[in-house]
């Protein structure tokens, strides 16, 4: 019965039928992503063999998400949050099926790769703040908002583990460019499953300030309160260096471990599995006390992992590592988004998405270009050794500031969350 009960309850979002519908098409679409990615990145490297432009690829994908992803919370407080996560899913088909194209015509090159990847960055800017803000007209009871979050997550770590082997197996027997077809067609699953949602009509907020200015209001705001702050401010951290681990995997992999294409592959399904299983933790969660705490704790671990891996030479142990890593990353994340969904009034959700995008995914290209010169002068181990010491300090700053160091006429900032 206890099993049960657990069960249910690491499930609750799903009773709400919208959410049903989302998640349904969400995971079949995001196996199509997943496979996209990988073909893309196997494409730019089997046509240029550098490495550099792997990175070229990487920042053009993500560098919309720090320049655009403000625009797109503007849009999604003053608009349809459900046609606008329509629209944003059938661009991204669009996109995928003019890499089939090229792909299957044999006509790809190489700029065709990196700038189809900068639109679909374009297209995640909108869709990211838009699609996070969109959970409170999903899930009828906010009480199960934070589940939803955390399902969300599950879903998109889930696509991680299967969408990468898929891609592998189908780039080796049919070609990449059915890896496009296939994606592209993956998006009919979510779009059918958004157009079938009963979502109450709710009033067009039409624009009366500058989308500058609307960003700079949920920017204060964000910056304002106290528990949004911290946490974005360390999941921040965390993005901006702790998340580059993946830049040496490829190097580790080879050139550390002594491995190949398959050590490379193990070692990114490790820390997707752990952060699935770390997402589906967090889901179980009925209460939401020591939210705080739990950001700090997570995050250290995912310092003290980059530390680990710095010194390791044993595949087992950068694998179980990086499982761990996966693991606290995911719950970190998925714990500030739940305070700032939680704290936020409606009215505001998608600018401070927006604000939480930016502050995540938008420094992301950022650290790499970071990462990526640290290795180079540093060599991969020393670089990583570097990353995971400045997460650290992060972390006992955030000890310090946020959790020990609280006035006792003001509540702590895990008390504040459970007061939301």
């Amino acid at each position: 019965m206890s099993s049960f009960f657990e069960l249910t309850t690491r499930f609750r979002a799903l009773k709400h039928r919208n959410f049903q519908l989302f998640v349904i098409g969400q995971l079949i679409s995001l196996i199509g992503t997943w496979m996209q990615n990988a073909a893309q990145q196997w494409l730019v490297y089997e046509q240029t063999s550098s490495a550099a432009l792997l990175g070229v690829f990487g920042f053009a994908s993500q560098m919309p998400m720090l320049l655009l992803a403000w625009i797109g919370g503007y849009v999604g407080d003053r608009y349809s949050r459900h046609r606008g996560v329509i629209t944003t899913q059938s661009l991204s088909m669009v996109c995928a099926f003019l890499l089939a194209g090229l792909t299957l015509g044999h006509l790809i090159q190489t700029w065709h790769l990196i700038f189809i990847a900068f639109l679909v960055g374009i297209i995640n800017a909108f869709d990211v703040p838009i699609r996070q803000s969109f959970f409170v007209q999903m899930v009828d009871n906010k009480q199960d908002l934070p589940n939803a979050i955390a399902l969300n997550s599950s879903i998109f770590n889930g696509a991680r583990i299967i969408g990468p082997p898929l891609a592998g197996f189908a780039i080796a027997y049919i070609g990449a460019g059915w890896c496009f077809f296939l994606n592209g067609v993956s998006f009919i699953a979510v779009i059918v499953a958004l157009l079938m949602m009963r979502i109450p009509k709710s009033k067009t907020r039409h624009a009366d300030e500058s989308p500058v200015r609307a960003f700079s209001e949920g920017f204060r705001f964000a910056m304002k309160d106290v528990p949004i702050r911290s946490a974005l401010f360390l999941l921040s951290t965390l993005s901006l260096f702790g998340l580059q681990y993946s830049v040496f995997l490829p190097i580790y992999a080879r050139d550390i471990l002594h491995g190949d294409a398959k050590t490379f592959g193990m070692l990114m399904s490790a820390a997707g599995v752990g952060a699935f299983l770390g997402a589906l933790q967090f889901a179980a969660r009925t209460h939401y006390k020591g939210l705080a705490r739990w950001i700090g704790a997570t995050c250290a671990v995912c310092a003290l992992g980059l530390l680990v891996i710095s010194q390791a030479t044993s595949f087992w142990l950068c694998a179980v590592v990086l499982f761990t890593v996966g693991f606290a990353a995911t719950s970190q994340m998925a714990a500030t988004n739940t305070i700032i969904q939680q704290r936020v009034p409606d009215e505001m959700r998608s600018r401070l998405m927006a604000v939480y995008a930016t502050l995540f995914m938008g420094v992301q290209p950022i650290g790499a270009l970071f990462a990526g010169y640290a290795a180079k002068h540093l060599g991969a181990p020393h670089a990583l050794l570097l990353l995971g010491v400045l997460v650290l300090i992060a972390c006992v700053i955030f000890l310090f500031r946020v959790i020990l160091k609280v006035k006792p006429q003001q509540p702590t900032v895990a008390d504040t969350v459970q007061s939301a």
